[in-house]
């Protein structure tokens, strides 16, 4: 199990709220996971329809329209009503149902055939996450969770690095393996896990990727003028009316509950 500090559950705490505050901004730019990443999570976990399927931090429902129309029992949450709001109205499957709610806070219902969160399960209490997730399980029954972020061409990408660098005022290592990996990899409550990555081109207005990065947590910490200041000096970095080929990358992480 994962150790926070206190200033990490802090800073985890107050940033995962952070992000109803631009439901719009985030359903307009976040992108979609790839089938092929859907595909195996589904294939993987061997379920069909009337499966009961639970995903943790649906957002606007990027994933969730990607599940949403393959008869599962499917149940979406996340903890901010504008993101539910806006995720209601993306996904036209009528029985899929959505619920504002933190995991912690979700009731001990079930059990699950699958568990699955898409670049959100960092945010949930490590002392509660994966224990929670066996506990909704039915025995045999898989968690899978998703990342993916993007890589931008040079010079763009080390520019861009430098001024998160600059506005963070820290020089630290960024990025990395998120914390939950290694947890799954080590928990004995799960069995061997099955992981994925892959990549795809993307080209995207420079809008677009200017609207990607102002959803990022860490803009949404920066004080005001930060944030105008950031947003200007990215803007800079993009011509206007252009577009960017840029390379998403997913990774994907999964295991069935042994219990």
């Amino acid at each position: 199990m994962t150790v926070e500090t206190p200033e990490q559950r802090r800073t985890r705490e107050q940033q995962r709220v952070l992000f109803d505050g631009v439901a719009g901004l985030y359903d307009a730019t976040r992108q979609s996971y790839p089938a092929e990443i859907v595909d195996a999570v589904v294939a993987n976990a061997a379920i069909g329809p009337g499966a009961a399927v639970l995903e943790i931090g649906c957002g606007t429902g990027q994933l969730t329209r990607q599940l949403a129309g393959q008869a599962f029992n499917l149940t979406a949450i996340d903890i901010g009503a504008a993101m539910v709001q806006a995720a209601r109205r993306n996904v036209a499957d009528a029985t899929a149902r959505f619920q504002v709610c933190s995991f912690e806070d979700f009731p001990d219902s079930g059990p699950f055939d699958l568990i699955v969160s898409a670049t959100a399960f960092h945010w949930i209490d490590p002392s509660v996450g994966l224990a929670k997730a066996d506990r909704l399980l039915r025995p045999g029954g898989w968690v899978a969770l998703l990342t993916t972020g993007e890589r931008y061409p040079e010079p763009l990408q080390g520019r861009l690095r430098d001024l998160w660098v600059r506005y963070s005022r820290q020089a630290g290592k960024w990025g990395g393996q998120p914390a939950w990996l290694t947890a799954l990899r080590e928990n004995g409550r799960f069995g061997e896990t099955v992981e994925a990555s892959h990549t795809r081109a993307l080209r995207l207005p420079a809008e677009a990727i200017v609207g990607v990065e102002r959803t990022r947590a860490t803009f949404l910490s920066y004080a005001e003028q930060d944030q105008a200041d950031f947003t200007a000096d990215l803007k800079a970095l993009l011509e206007p009316g252009s577009h960017v080929d840029l390379i998403q990358e997913s990774f994907l992480a999964m295991a069935p509950t042994v219990s």
